[in-house]
């Protein structure tokens, strides 16, 4: 064994540094044969050859026996763009050295390719998918718009439009179709803002299957000026959210969480500190976790910090106090007073219950808009209510709060998903109106349908030549049975859930599903029962709650990582990144109580109703 090792045709460190670098490459086919002594065995068929110097023999025999084992060109070329499209790396990533110092190692005479030659095979993989995905479209009823307004690198403004929809199989689908580069601010207006998400649904022939658009920017709002757009839009929980809470946030609240933020950019970045807090964590049993700090971006991460700094409080204040870590006027510029600890306690309750809610919008994609409403109404119900105990600053923070959330959720996509259906947190006379909207558009799916079935009928009355003067008996019976259903309808002795009323009325008075049910699983067993409903709620719930579920870490990464691509090759990129494996929703798993607890107490206070806006 040490000879062998000894004899290893992997290179010296200690070879001097002006030797030929091509004399440092080590061969591919030492990841097929193992070499002893003067020897080689492959590993593949455990043939010996003979060994001095040279390669060559080597190379023939994997040539010759085992082909497929060596790479070709093409195929190291093709995973090199899966590379690129799975991670989001700009293409000039094949110019880097180090890349092509790993591939000169890993495939033996290997041609670098050029940023040309790895585009060119992009724009090949990003044309079948177009044409995939526009044949998987065509079979589609009605889609919901998703506009994402984010910023790249240096300061560049992009729209990527999504479309979410519900298959014939009742799967989630979200899919991106084009991201479109904004102009500066000054030519960015509502008008532009629309004319960029109504081009890139006419070029997929959308127009007419838009249910809705949800959309995340704050600064432009799209309008509905163009005759074209038949669609409403909604915007973003997650970014209506964000505005709440700023709207919320107080001067006494700013300068806490300014004061907040200090301590623990101090304690972070200060080893000294940092040390003693170890040591104090782990004498009174805490855990030995860094503190949490807050990103000025996203108010979810003033919840962290102050959950931190409360976990971590006495382990602070008595690194405070040691004189050895701190003197007396750096403890005094740093330590949080009694009153503002206690405003930290209430404050941060709240905004737990806050990213709660934006959790549970973001987590469950498959159907989140329906979950608005009801989230909604127990964040304003039962958790944004002032209490007795709470400080001034929190009071005022919940009552601002409370205003900008009661804004236009979706209530008929609430209705549609049988775990909510009951509308329990709404008055009985906003119930009342919900109802007569969905009886509303139900009948509006059996006039259409009732329209196309009659000219259906009218095709195969014309169609069918007369033969009545030689019919049989038989003949002649069923006929007559015929008629009695043309005369009475197909209606007549028919269940009575086929009608459209019935229909509602049996699907209301059904027992509700439990929080942690899948609702499309329930409408894929259920579409039987009610097939106009079916219809209305594949055009409802396929609407998302979030344009990006930042929230998750999935979201998050993938935030960042569509920031580095070059302008030219971002809609490339992104679209064939998202689409890799057609993107269905990810179902919810169970929540071992946590969502069905969180939604089940709000459902009990009926005695709390506000009047909203239809």
């Amino acid at each position: 064994m040490s000879q062998a090792f000894l004899q290893s045709p992997i290179p010296s460190t200690d070879l001097p540094q002006n030797i030929d670098r091509k004399r440092l490459k080590r061969s591919s086919v030492w990841d097929v044969f193992i070499r002893s002594g003067d020897e080689v065995y492959c590993t593949m068929c455990d043939t010996k050859l003979k060994y001095k110097s040279s390669t060559t023999s080597m190379i023939y025999h994997i040539k010759n026996k085992h082909s497929e084992a060596l790479p070709t060109h093409a195929e190291v070329n093709e995973l090199i763009c899966k590379m690129i499209e799975k991670d989001l790396l700009p293409v000039s990533v094949v110019c880097g050295e180090g890349f092509r110092d790993l591939l000169a190692f890993t495939v033996q005479n290997f041609k670098m390719p050029t940023p040309f030659d790895i585009t060119r095979l992009i724009e090949g993989h990003f044309h079948e998918k177009v044409e995939e995905l526009q044949v998987q479209l065509t079979k589609v009823d009605k889609v919901a718009i998703i506009a994402d307004f984010w910023t790249g690198i240096p300061s560049q403004k992009y729209v990527t439009v999504s479309c979410s929809f519900i298959s014939e199989d009742w799967q989630g689908k979200w899919v991106v179709l084009q991201t479109e580069k904004l102009p500066s601010d000054k030519g960015l207006t509502a008008e532009c803002v629309s004319d960029k998400v109504l081009k890139v649904v006419e070029e997929w022939g959308l127009v007419q299957k838009v249910t809705a658009c949800v959309q995340n920017t704050t600064d432009i709002f799209p309008t509905c000026d163009c005759a074209k757009i038949t669609w409403d839009y909604v915007a973003c929980f997650a970014t209506t959210l964000q505005l709440a809470v700023n709207d919320g946030l107080s001067e006494d609240l700013l300068h806490i969480i300014t004061a907040a933020g200090k301590l623990v950019r101090h304690f972070n970045s200060n080893s000294i500190a940092n040390e003693a807090l170890e040591q104090k964590q782990l004498q009174m049993c805490l855990p030995q976790l860094k503190l949490i700090q807050s990103n000025k971006s996203r108010w979810d991460t003033i919840c962290d910090m102050f959950e931190s700094l409360l976990e971590q409080r006495w382990a602070i204040k008595a690194v405070l106090s040691d004189r050895t870590v701190f003197n007396r006027q750096e403890a005094q510029a740093l330590e949080i007073e009694d009153d503002y600890w206690q405003i930290i306690e209430n404050f941060a309750t709240v905004l737990a219950t806050l990213k709660w809610a934006t959790t549970a919008i973001s987590a469950e994609a498959e159907v989140s808009i329906s979950n608005i409403y009801p989230i909604t109404f127990s964040l304003i119900q039962a958790h944004l209510e002032p209490k007795e105990n709470d400080v001034e600053q929190v009071v005022s923070f919940k009552l601002v709060d409370s205003t900008e959330l009661a804004s236009k959720p979706a209530l008929i996509s609430s209705m549609l998903d049988p775990r909510h259906k009951h509308l329990n947190f709404l008055s009985p006379t906003v119930r009342l109106a919900a109802k007569v909207k969905l009886h509303e558009l139900v009948s509006k799916l059996d006039v259409r349908g009732t329209t196309v079935a009659t000219n259906e009928e009218e095709h195969k009355t014309f169609d069918t030549p007369s033969s009545s003067q030689g019919m049989m008996p038989t003949q002649i019976k069923s006929d007559r049975k015929n008629t009695m259903m043309l005369l009475l309808g197909d209606n007549y002795s028919s269940p009575d859930t086929t009608d459209c009323e019935a229909q509602v009325d049996y699907y209301l008075r059904d027992i509700a599903l439990s929080l942690d049910i899948n609702p499309l699983n329930w409408w894929r067993a259920n579409e039987p029962r009610f097939p106009k409903l079916a219809i209305l709620a594949r055009h409802y719930l396929c609407v998302p709650g979030v344009a990006l579920p930042l929230s998750t870490e999935g979201g998050q990464t993938f935030a960042t990582m569509r920031t580095r691509l070059d302008p030219e090759h971002v809609n490339m990129l992104i679209f064939l990144n998202r689409n890799a494996a057609s993107s269905g929703f990810k179902s919810k798993p169970k929540d071992k109580g946590g969502w069905s607890l969180y939604l089940g107490a709000s459902f009990c206070i009926d005695h709390w109703y506000r009047k909203i806006e239809n």
